[in-house]
């Protein structure tokens, strides 16, 4: 068994797999890539194919979002930071702003969520929250501001980005990364195979999703 080792100077962690067979965390504890970067298995509480944690979270304007308004609906949620390194990776290159243009424009509900408590890194407050996202060039269903942490434990998300995909049942059929490639240069992301957009494809088309959990990897959420 590993052991989660935090590395406060760059606010990651290591690997932590060790879950029964059955369990969709045993597919990302396979295959947690060995490397230094934060790499987490998917979140112990939360499976695959069960039943999405309900949440109710205000964004900046302060309007609640809760997952029962979405019902029958595709939704992608995206844990952000916006100072962590593998969080500017996708939004430099403008892999996220590609991903959440295409798929809400099919119709999926986008939600990024801000799990930063108070005080600590990719905190913002409210009056900061739209410049930022303009100054990105952003623009999902709404930035939810879980600043208790509460819908961030509720999912088990560990790092920045962490990714989750569930259906219009209101089932995760996704947990993990956003792709195959923990590195954090931008330049590997057109030859990494994107798991969200996979997961989005198939599912909607009626398909079976061939991953539906993996080892998420970034930046460990800022809770407090």
């Amino acid at each position: 068994m590993k052991f989660l080792i935090p590395i406060l100077s760059a606010g990651l962690a290591l690997a932590v797999p060790a879950f029964g067979a059955t369990d969709a965390t045993a597919i990302a504890a396979k295959e947690a890539p060995a490397t230094a970067n934060a790499t987490v298995p998917a979140p112990v509480a939360l499976k695959v194919d069960g039943p999405a944690p309900a949440f109710a979270v205000k964004d900046a304007a302060g309007k609640t979002h809760d997952l029962a308004g979405v019902k029958g609906k595709w939704v992608v949620l995206e844990w952000y930071n916006k100072d962590c390194p593998y969080v500017r990776k996708h939004y430099d290159s403008k892999n996220m702003q590609g991903l959440q243009e295409k798929y809400m424009g099919k119709g999926v509900v986008w939600y990024t969520v801000i799990s930063s408590a108070k005080g600590k890194q990719g905190y913002l407050k409210n009056n900061e929250v739209a410049p930022n996202f303009e100054q990105e060039g952003a623009k999902p269903s709404a930035v939810l501001l879980d600043t208790d942490g509460v819908m961030g434990r509720a999912y088990g998300a560990k790092t920045t980005p962490h990714m989750f995909v569930i259906n219009p049942e209101g089932q995760v059929v996704y947990a993990g990364a956003i792709d195959d490639n923990n590195s954090g240069n931008p330049k590997v992301i057109p030859k990494s195979k994107n798991f969200v957009a996979a997961a989005l494809d198939a599912g909607m088309a009626g398909n079976p999703i061939e991953k539906k959990a993996t080892a998420a990897y970034g930046c460990a959420v800022k809770y407090n």
